[in-house]
């Protein structure tokens, strides 16, 4: 089974966590935090401030390392390395995701994650 290793930002901001909703591929509907894959030559943190940029024309600032989630879909494993992050500039403009939404700490669970995204509600949460 191929490995797919990908960088997620929890962006967090006035005590709420930025979610989206994928628009595209197998996943396609799922909500999970934004980021994308690890390009090679790329540290996790280089590849999450690319990815955002990219798909939501923002720049952020990415803090520490919450956790590294291993994850095996039915297609591939995936290993996540999931960082907290702030804002520096941008709109968060959706170029590729269906839908986007700020939860406080108790919405947390109010949308349908991906299940590699929500082994990390509890984390999140307790650290809020």
């Amino acid at each position: 089974m191929k490995t797919v290793r990908v960088a997620a930002a929890v962006i967090e901001a006035d005590g709420r966590i930025f979610a989206t909703q994928r628009g595209y591929g197998e996943l396609k509907g799922g909500w999970e935090f934004p980021g994308g894959k690890i390009e090679a030559g790329e540290t996790p943190r280089q590849a999450l401030k690319r990815e955002v940029m990219e798909e939501l024309d923002t720049e952020i600032s990415v803090g520490d390392l919450i956790d590294t989630i291993e994850y095996d879909y039915p297609t591939f494993h995936l290993s996540m390395d999931c960082f907290w992050c702030k804002i520096i500039s941008g709109d968060l403009v959706l170029k590729e995701h269906k839908a986007a939404k700020w939860l406080s700490k108790d919405r947390l669970e109010s949308v349908e994650w991906l299940p590699a995204d929500i082994t990390l509600i509890d984390v999140i949460r307790g650290s809020m």
